[in-house]
């Protein structure tokens, strides 16, 4: 099958509200492995965060599979993922499955196990990647890589419970957070990357599901950088192969809306599948209209304050690079605390009177 037409990609995206959503994974796990391994997997508990999320509107989520708990456990993966797909289609929010991710913030190789503790002080401390940088460099495990995608596609191809497949959460990302800051892992080959994302575009395709194929541009460049954004050659590749476009926006409002500007030559419906930190002014309140306003799609990181320790800012100097400072107090990510609470009011409000006017 060929990509989606443009006329098919926005046929698609009349028949859907305004999509205001957001990145899952529950306050009781420190990763998606927490979150879909069988003694952890925290049904209880994600039912009553999405019934949170519900409450205040939202209409989508996203969230990441793990191609090794897919190896060790296949069909007890796929059923916590209906049973996931399920919850969220009872309280009206649909879900986008990503099944490829390389941010191994953690720099730790993905083991379907037991998860380390998070490391106090430190974003998103044991983030693992799927299926993580060393396998990644197995070509001999591509075989696998295609048994995965076409297993987890041919049973939710044409379940109307997914909004669309995100097929790889920004491929090429080296990066890794620790007590000192942040670095770039020595391992990993962006070649192999945009392969393994070539592939799965192929992969999915043949397969001919209902909802559209995508991956996110996520490079952006600096302040002090004249330069566009999405510039790499995966996200190049991306933005071509994808039936809808999505990107990420970590960045002012001004940033965005020259992102926007950018993307919107495309001629296709735009999502931004991740964006929302507040101490680099990605605010609810000033960003959140601009996406409705613009017809675009949005899904901010983060909702319930957990183990992911996702409040906590980034390393400092990657938040100035972003043209950010870090306030002492402020969350950076993250909606409600443990007890469902807001952690700040108004952007509840702004929120639920945003999705309030798309209807």
């Amino acid at each position: 099958m060929a990509r989606w037409s443009e006329d098919d990609a926005k046929a698609w995206w009349a028949r859907q509200p305004w999509i205001c959503g957001f990145n899952f994974l529950p306050s009781s796990a420190v990763n998606f492995i927490e979150m879909w391994h069988p003694p952890t997997f925290d049904r209880a508990g994600i039912e009553r965060e999405l019934g949170w999320a519900a409450d205040i509107g939202f209409n989508a989520m996203r969230f990441n599979l793990p191609f090794v708990g897919w190896q060790e456990d296949r069909e007890g993966l796929l059923n916590r993922v209906d049973a996931v797909l399920e919850i969220g289609h009872r309280l009206g929010i649909r879900s986008v499955p990503c099944l490829f991710d390389d941010c191994e913030f953690g720099g730790s190789v993905p083991v379907w196990g037991p998860q380390q503790e998070p490391i106090a002080g430190v974003h998103n401390s044991r983030a693992v990647a799927s299926p993580g940088r060393i396998l990644l460099q197995d070509t001999s495990l591509f075989d696998d890589f295609e048994r995965y995608v076409q297993d987890v596609i041919t049973r939710y191809g044409n379940d109307p419970r997914v909004l669309f497949w995100d097929l790889y959460n920004e491929p090429g990302n080296r990066m890794e957070f620790d007590a000192t800051g942040y670095s770039r892992s020595a391992i990993g080959d962006p070649a192999v990357s945009l392969e393994l994302m070539e592939r799965s575009f192929l992969w999915a395709r043949a397969l001919n599901p209902t909802a559209p194929l995508t991956v996110a541009a996520w490079t952006t460049p600096l302040p002090d950088e004249d330069a566009h954004p999405y510039q790499t050659e995966i996200d190049r590749v991306a933005l071509l192969q994808s039936d809808i476009v999505t990107f990420h926006a970590y960045w002012n409002r001004a940033k965005v809306e020259e992102f926007i500007a950018y993307l919107e030559v495309l001629d296709r419906p735009m999502l931004c599948t991740e964006w929302m930190a507040r101490a680099i002014d990605s605010r609810i309140e000033d960003q959140l209209g601009l996406f409705r306003e613009r017809g675009i799609g949005c899904f901010q990181w983060g909702m319930v304050k957990g183990r992911s320790q996702t409040e906590l800012p980034w390393p400092r100097e990657l938040v100035a690079a972003h043209g950010g400072n870090i306030t002492k107090h402020e969350w950076f990510h993250d909606l409600l605390h443990r007890d469902g609470t807001p952690y700040l009011p108004t952007e509840i409000a702004t929120i639920r009177s945003e999705i309030s006017q798309a209807r």
